[in-house]
């Protein structure tokens, strides 16, 4: 992580430790915490770090976003941060300068479609879209004629229905039904919408190591704090087997998803290099997600299942995010057949310059 980059998360850090500690949040009776928090985030800057100043964003570089969300993943931090950061990004490929507030993207899932009508109106819709009933704003993937067009549209002007999330985040449908978008540009000839969905991923990627690391903390310290037979439970082999175990699926999340978000940063365009990075890790982080989630709650027993403990602020993201921007089952067979179709020859080389 760069100086930049280390910088930025310490500022994300200490204002998610401030305004958004999760047990604070766990045992709040209502969402009085949030305006500040938001209002906190966005005089920093951080809500728009991925949009250039000319476009009313901080200019900050790919590493420092992928740091913001890294700390949000920390500290499971309900508010659309990584939506708002991504959607800002999404604009900023179409030079369409980004809106104050909350905002999310859509699609979220590979097979989605958002077109582009005649008129200029968008039709379609987009299933479970995260924070899409708190959003002012959407950026959307549009097909039409070019297939590589972004647009901006005001969230109240498509139909959004309520729904949770497993974790209780707000998640819906929402309906384009000749929709009028605020703006809507070309984002360039080597931009499309599996571009998003692998950034998008990457994104969930990074957050899920952030919440895999927390979770791995909460164990460790809860090993050591539980008593049973007169001694720390984390003094049998049991336990520490598990806890071994869950200790290899964090960090090889952390080093998957480090790894890819460290090629995006790097990249000019959205590569087989890239594709590789990113569909590896959005593979890993889900499968250590399911994995990580099962042994937390071995070790913690029926304290780990209470409303009252934190644990499952992050294993229910976890197994949420598991299905944003394509499933692992999604990216195995997709990053099979691109191989598939380059050949042996091809494989090699791509695996031995990572």
């Amino acid at each position: 992580m760069s100086e930049s980059a280390d910088i930025v998360a310490a500022t994300a850090a200490k204002i998610f430790a401030d305004l958004a500690d999760p047990q604070v949040i766990n045992s709040s009776a209502d969402d009085n915490w949030k305006p500040r928090l938001w209002r906190a985030l966005a005089q920093t800057g951080l809500t728009l770090a991925w949009v250039p100043e000319e476009q009313g964003g901080a200019g900050a570089s790919l590493a420092d976003g992928f740091a913001i969300i890294s700390a949000a993943g920390r500290y499971a931090a309900p508010v659309p941060i990584a939506e708002t950061l991504f959607a800002g990004w999404l604009l900023s490929q179409a030079e369409i300068s980004s809106p104050a507030g909350e905002m999310a993207v859509a699609p979220m899932h590979p097979a989605d479609r958002i077109t582009l009508n005649s008129d200029g109106s968008l039709s379609g819709s987009a299933r479970a879209i995260s924070y899409a009933q708190e959003a002012r704003h959407l950026a959307v993937c549009v097909h039409g004629a070019s297939a590589r067009s972004v647009a901006l549209v005001e969230a109240g002007a498509c139909a959004i229905p309520g729904g949770r999330s497993i974790a209780g985040e707000p998640r819906s449908t929402v309906i384009f039904d000749r929709v009028k978008p605020i703006h809507i540009a070309s984002a360039g000839t080597d931009f499309e919408q599996t571009s998003a969905m692998l950034m998008g991923a990457a994104i969930r990627s990074v957050a899920s190591a952030g919440a895999l690391q927390s979770i791995l903390d909460l164990s460790l310290a809860y090993a050591n704090e539980r008593i049973a037979f007169e001694r720390p439970i984390g003094r049998f082999q049991v336990i520490q087997h598990n806890l071994a175990r869950l200790a290899g699926e964090v960090a090889a999340a952390m080093t998957a998803a480090g790894s890819a978000a460290d090629t995006i940063a790097g990249a000019r365009t959205f590569d087989d290099v890239v594709f590789l990075e990113v569909a590896s890790a959005k593979i890993r982080s889900a499968e250590a997600a399911e994995q990580a989630a099962a042994i937390a709650h071995q070790i913690h027993g029926a304290m780990g299942f209470t409303r009252e403990h934190i644990l499952h602020r992050y294993t229910l993201r976890l197994l949420s995010w598991r299905d944003d921007f394509g499933n692992e089952s999604y990216w195995a067979a997709t990053l099979g057949n691109r191989i598939a179709v380059g050949g042996a020859e091809e494989l090699w080389p791509l695996l031995a310059s990572r």
